[in-house]
């Protein structure tokens, strides 16, 4: 009889860190919502795989993530719906959050990558300082 690669109530995060932006390789988004799931967190997924640029990008993690209608759709505003409307929802359980397909394009560079990650980033010591998981898993196309 085959024994199943994870135990009951185990799940792949198991050994990842809970604040942090990282490449998904060996997960896939469908476990890792499992894993939300499992424990209790927000799960934001977003296809970036149509995206060619910044506003590109920005429009749909706003249509994926639900984010409010006076989302502003830059950077700033991006980071602040990962923070602060959430923060003062009250208490937070944590966040599994998988951006796949970040485009590499020449109109969404590799600065403009790293300007996304970041905010990610941001987002992820703001909810550590506050002993809140925040785990993103990207993906580059």
């Amino acid at each position: 009889m085959d024994q199943p690669l994870r135990q009951p109530g185990d799940t792949p995060l198991k050994n990842v860190r809970t604040n942090i932006v990282q490449s998904i390789r060996a997960f896939h988004a469908s476990d890792l919502q499992d894993a939300a799931t499992a424990l209790g967190q927000h799960f934001l997924y977003a296809n970036l795989a149509q995206a060619q640029t910044k506003q590109d990008v920005l429009d749909l993690i706003a249509a994926q993530f639900n984010l409010p209608a006076h989302f502003g759709k830059n950077f700033d505003a991006l980071y602040d719906c990962m923070t602060d409307p959430l923060h003062k929802a009250g208490a937070q359980p944590g966040f599994i959050v998988v951006l796949e397909h970040i485009p590499a394009t020449a109109k969404f560079d590799k600065e403009a990558r790293e300007q996304l990650l970041d905010i990610f980033r941001d987002a992820a010591d703001y909810w550590g300082d506050r002993k809140i998981p925040f785990r993103c898993f990207y993906s580059f196309r």
